[in-house]
């Protein structure tokens, strides 16, 4: 249990300092951001919980290609941004747009025998 209440608190420190320093420069916050810091976490504390190396490695090919289903939000949401439309709008339709984009990568990743 103590374990697990320490990998939140890192978890969320590393969420809050990210947020804080991006009110400062938000190059600096993207450049922190942009590191997979919470998918290496996830290695890291799946490892020092399972040592098993197939779920790792598993994980690390499901990120990359659920990563890729998720960058229509970065080009969508600046989009609507831009043109005016509500924050919570733009980020609610990012969101349904890049859901979608998850089920499209399945669905054809499914189809060449490719399992997450």
């Amino acid at each position: 249990m103590f374990f697990y209440l320490i990998k939140i608190i890192i978890t969320l420190t590393l969420i809050l300092v990210i947020s804080e320093i991006s009110k400062c420069s938000s190059y600096i916050g993207a450049l922190l951001a942009s590191i997979p810091l919470i998918s290496v976490l996830a290695m890291i504390w799946l490892y020092v919980d399972t040592k098993d190396i197939a779920k790792i490695s598993q994980l690390a090919t499901s990120v990359f290609w659920l990563v890729l289903a998720s960058l229509p939000l970065f080009i969508v949401l600046p989009v609507l941004l831009k043109q005016g439309i509500n924050f919570y709008i733009s980020m609610s339709v990012s969101v349904v747009i890049t859901i979608f984009c998850y089920w499209v990568m399945i669905r054809a990743l499914s189809r060449f025998n490719i399992q997450l």
